[in-house]
């Protein structure tokens, strides 16, 4: 891991989103803004494993440090036949939280994916992006 002991401790920030294309298979089960689906409801569900993961990132990510994380917002809208996850990380520590952010982001669109696949095979996830991090040495702003 690279040694950030010298480092202050700053309030850190990141968003990262995905994007899951979901066939109009899928789509037919949308009930009141969630999917209602056979395993549960799908965004409910997306929400809290991707909370979970940001948290256990460190495990996941070799050479990410663990970090105890202040704030985790996961959105997730359908536009269409997208799904739209948003992440957003806070921490105050010494090192970012932009794996946090992704990982959060990529394992709500791996549970949406798992949670429809019964219904339909033909579904895509993609891009998988930071958009954003703050704090730090250099702050970053995904340009579209």
């Amino acid at each position: 891991m690279v040694d950030v002991s010298a480092k202050s401790n700053t309030t850190r920030t990141a968003k990262a989103s995905a994007r899951v294309l979901l066939p109009q298979s899928v789509s037919t089960h949308l009930v009141n803004d969630e999917l209602h689906l056979p395993k549960g409801p799908v965004f409910q569900t997306a929400r809290l494993a991707a909370i979970m993961a940001a948290k256990r990132t460190a495990e996941l990510i070799p050479l990410c440090h663990p970090l105890a994380l202040d704030h985790i917002q996961i959105d997730i809208t359908l536009n269409g036949h997208h799904a739209e996850i948003l992440a957003s990380v806070r921490t105050t520590g010494k090192t970012g939280v932009e794996m946090e952010a992704l990982t959060a982001a990529s394992v709500a669109a791996l549970t949406i994916y798992d949670m429809c696949k019964a219904l339909s095979h033909d579904i895509a996830i993609g891009p998988i992006e930071l958009l954003e991090k703050t704090g730090g040495k250099n702050d970053f702003t995904r340009h579209a």
